[in-house]
């Protein structure tokens, strides 16, 4: 498909966005340009139908909702400045309801900066989203005018209803600039339901603090594919982040004030302390007590009835400090807290230990979010995450602490998901957002679970995966998709001539650096050098029984030519579709194409989903059946990590899917192997385990758990307009 770039002519506000009824008579109207606050005249002129054998699905001429005509919109404001029309229109085949609130966006050229773009449409009240998604008030939250947390509730309603079409979206192997899968993801999105007339959701992950400050921005999408408000979406949202970081720190507290109590008090003192008299004089288990108690096998409930060897054993954890795996976080980059002492109070009594943060997203809570399906499941997920052994060698718990209740409690409004909407008015589900490199990169099972229902039978649920089909996508089907039972029907693979012509020996892409003149002029020879990396994506998805659907993200340098070797080898390595989009310039427009493919994808899966290891297998067996899935001929693992191996298969855990924590740059455990490497050993430093969430975590290589900032942050450029209130300089 190849789109003509934005006229030039027209107005190069961003204000020109229709929003009115239109009808087939001709007809004048004035209506109030909200974003500009500037009175516009709109005049609708009728066109004639166009023939139905016109394949509006390869035309991309339809520009208005269904049901609502067949014409163009002339806008005139009061300075004459006249908005360009609007391409021709085609006459859907069929007259569903109208969508009252899809968007038509004006596109300038050159694309604008996102934040001017997303500051500039003002987004309609979400109950109306809401509305035309099938939501009722009550099983939705309003948060402000913009945002909405959608009620787990709703699945009960739904819960006879079909499920739609199940999306994923991957990409091949990154630069540290990043290639548009959130854009992708979006634009898809907009396509499907702003021009193909397809019931759609978009669920993505809600980003972290750490890269909006840092180096790689939001992840709202960008250009005319965003979801807005943008920094809304990129900042506080709803406050799950923060929710977590409360949490997992009320956790970290508890671990060492109970170290610190048992070490300066006897068994009884202790137990008198946990089980004080009430002014009546008796004496309760509280219910996680209880919790503890049924752990150990004593099934009594009076306080007053246990030995004083229960005593000792239901009071004191005995905690062993070397063996805590559990950090605080924090949702910022800041390298100086990876390793910390904490302790050195007077008041502490020398009772002092090395430990350190993580980004809050790779909180195990997130996790647990991320991979939950209902309230009590979340309870029981957060009581048993694991924070370290006792000195006997005996996991002790959330529950063990006390604490799984509490922590409930900070997460209850965290569990629903975020209802927003895209620059084109199409609904998104936004809900946690763990690191893809660090964590398992998905956004939550209940997310998707509520949009499969909403589109039903027909629809699409489009969700994202965190970078390429190595971690990102790999960690979908066989950590989330075995807890959720939920089979994609399509994986899309997002590539750019960019990152291709890296892996076939390009320069090295720095971010805050300009690019080589490598990246912005034709070279078809480093694009079928990198072509390589596609293939191995491609292959490695495919391997899971779903159709491949490859997404070129059109840059301008990017040439005819070049683009041509990329569809060609994405054919040759088994995809289903190869297709040239341009929604960053064009919004849903300009992924029409892609979505059609996407569509065809899903109508035509046959295959089950396959899954790359069985969970009987080994924690070493699972490591290494990845390792070659990545192309690594072997795994090195270290002491600590063999250690923690034999720990926790003694302890019962090795029945978990594996979560990877590794570089996002490269298919090995080293940035600079660009490619499709092969042949290399995967060195395993340590082995973790989030027994809450449900899975095991090797760290391979150096992969750190707390990202650092650059020379020059993001935050350089971000700053707020004192007079409108408006954010500035978020990407």
């Amino acid at each position: 498909m190849d789109l003509s770039a934005p006229p030039t002519n027209g107005p190069k506000t961003l204000s020109s966005i229709i929003l009115c009824d239109r009808r087939p008579d001709a007809r004048r109207r004035e209506t109030i340009n909200k974003y500009g606050r500037q009175r516009l005249v709109c005049t609708v002129v009728s066109r004639p139908p166009l023939s139905q054998s016109d394949e509006y699905h390869h035309s991309l001429q339809r520009s208005a909702p269904p049901g609502r005509g067949c014409e163009r919109v002339v806008v005139r404001s009061s300075a004459a400045v006249v908005a360009p029309p609007l391409p021709p229109l085609v006459l859907p085949m069929a007259t569903p309801k109208p969508n009252p609130t899809i968007r038509r966006l004006d596109v300038a050229s050159p694309v604008p900066a996102d934040i001017d773009i997303a500051n500039a449409v003002e987004p309609l009240p979400i109950a109306d989203i809401a509305a035309e998604l099938g939501l009722r008030p009550e099983y939705f939250d309003l948060y402000g005018k913009y945002k909405a947390k959608v009620l787990l509730s709703v699945l009960d309603e739904l819960k006879g209803q079909q499920d739609g079409y199940y999306v994923v979206v991957g990409g091949i192997t990154p630069t540290p600039l990043g290639e548009g899968k959130s854009t992708t993801t979006v634009g898809l999105c907009q396509a499907l339901g702003a021009f193909l007339d397809k019931k759609v959701v978009t669920c993505l992950r809600q980003p972290s603090q750490g890269p909006t400050f840092g180096i790689k921005g939001g992840a709202a999408g960008g250009g005319y594919s965003q979801v807005i408000p943008m920094d809304e979406f990129n900042l506080h949202l709803t406050g799950d982040i923060h929710a977590i970081t409360a949490a997992n720190n009320l956790l970290a507290a508890a671990i060492d004030t109970r170290i610190f109590h048992e070490a300066s008090q006897s068994d009884k003192a202790l137990f008198n302390r946990l089980c004080p008299p009430n002014k009546e004089g008796k004496r309760r288990f509280a219910d996680v007590m209880i919790r503890r108690l049924m752990k150990l096998g004593i099934s009594k409930t009076d306080p007053g009835e246990l030995t004083p060897d229960e005593v000792r054993r239901f009071a004191r954890l005995d905690i062993d400090p070397a063996s805590i795996t559990w950090r605080r976080v924090m949702d910022v980059n800041d390298r100086f807290l990876r390793k910390i002492t904490i302790g050195e109070g007077p008041e502490e009594k020398g009772m002092v230990r090395e430990t350190g943060f993580d980004i809050a997203v790779a909180s195990e809570i997130m996790a647990v979010l991320a991979l939950t399906t209902s309230l009590a499941d979340m309870r029981e997920r957060l009581g048993r995450m694991v924070i370290g052994n006792s000195k006997s060698g005996d996991p002790i718990t959330a529950d063990d602490l006390g604490v799984g209740g509490a922590l409930t409690v900070l997460m209850k409004d965290a569990i629903h998901p975020t209802l927003m909407q895209t620059l084109e008015g199409t609904p998104v589900l936004v809900h946690a957002g763990p690191f893809a490199n660090i964590a398992h990169g998905n956004s939550s099972i209940v997310a998707d679970k509520i949009a499969l229902k909403l589109v039903g039978k027909g629809g699409f649920v489009v969700t994202e995966a965190g970078f390429g089909s190595d971690i990102g996508t790999e960690k979908f089907m066989d950590i989330k998709c075995r807890y959720s039972g939920l089979m994609p029907q399509c994986a899309i693979i997002v590539a750019t001539i960019r990152a291709l012509k890296m892996h076939g020996g390009g320069p090295d892409v720095v971010a805050g650096k300009p690019l080589d003149h490598a990246y912005t002029s034709e070279n078809v020879a480093l694009v079928e050098a990198g072509c390589v990396n596609l293939a191995k994506h491609i292959a490695n998805t495919k391997s899971y029984g779903v159709n491949v659907v490859v997404a070129i993200n059109k840059f301008a340098s990017d040439t005819e030519a070049e683009m041509d070797v990329v569809r060609n080898a994405a054919m040759a390595a088994g995809a289903f579709d190869a297709v040239i989009c341009t929604h960053h310039a064009h919004g849903g427009k300009g992924a029409v194409d892609l979505g059609l493919a996407v569509q065809r994808a899903c109508e035509s899966q046959a295959e089950p989903l396959k899954f790359l290891y069985p969970l009987e297998s080994g924690i070493k067996e699972k490591i290494e059946s990845i390792a070659k899935f990545y192309g690594a001929s072997a795994v090195e693992y270290s002491e600590q990590a063999d250690k923690q191996i034999e720990m926790y298969t003694k302890q019962g855990f090795s029945n978990l899917p594996i979560c990877m924590a590794k570089t996002q740059y490269s298919f090995s455990h080293v940035p600079s192997m660009k490619g499709a490497p092969s042949g290399f050993v995967l060195p395993i430093r340590d082995v973790r385990a989030s027994i809450g969430a449900g899975f095991i975590y090797p760290l391979v290589g150096t992969m750190s758990t707390m990202p650092g900032l650059p020379t020059r942050p993001c935050f350089y450029e971000i700053d707020v307009d004192t007079a409108t209130g408006k954010v500035m300089g978020l990407s």
